[in-house]
């Protein structure tokens, strides 16, 4: 199973080219992420990534030029990996018609008292393992 989360377009995301700034992709992947965890989540566990979370890596692949238009880009977002003290999260940006972006990021939960990474929580691994599919296809394939 996907998440998906509709984003919208901004005109300051567009750099001197009239694209979509690269750097903005992260901030997409950011947004999408945060409704996948925290309100998504939390619905299902009020407790859940309560103490933090950390990005450990990202990883993206720019496939096609997205430029300003009204319409939203659709984030699609799954789990490819779940561990005990990790969780790496698959994501496509697209519409309709094409692929803007696959990316991946390795999320850590952290316990922000003690300063230090900590291991999800069952509740936590039971939520994500709903949206774990290492065959939806790879977030990084060509």
């Amino acid at each position: 199973m996907r998440h998906r989360f509709e984003c919208p377009l901004r005109w300051s995301d567009m750099d001197a080219f009239g694209h979509v700034n690269n750097v903005v992709f992260l901030r997409y992947l950011e947004e999408a992420r945060i409704d996948f965890m925290f309100r998504l989540a939390r619905q299902a566990d009020s407790g859940a990534f309560t103490g933090g979370s950390v990005v450990a890596r990202h990883e993206i692949d720019y496939r096609r030029p997205l430029v300003h238009r009204p319409e939203p880009v659709v984030i699609e977002l799954w789990v490819t990996k779940l561990g005990f003290a990790s969780v790496t999260v698959g994501y496509e940006i697209k519409d309709e018609r094409t692929v803007y972006v696959t990316a991946q990021t390795v999320v850590v939960p952290y316990d922000l008292e003690v300063g230090k990474p900590r291991r999800l929580t069952d509740q936590e691994r039971e939520f994500l393992a709903r949206y774990h599919d290492d065959q939806a296809g790879s977030a990084t394939a060509a």
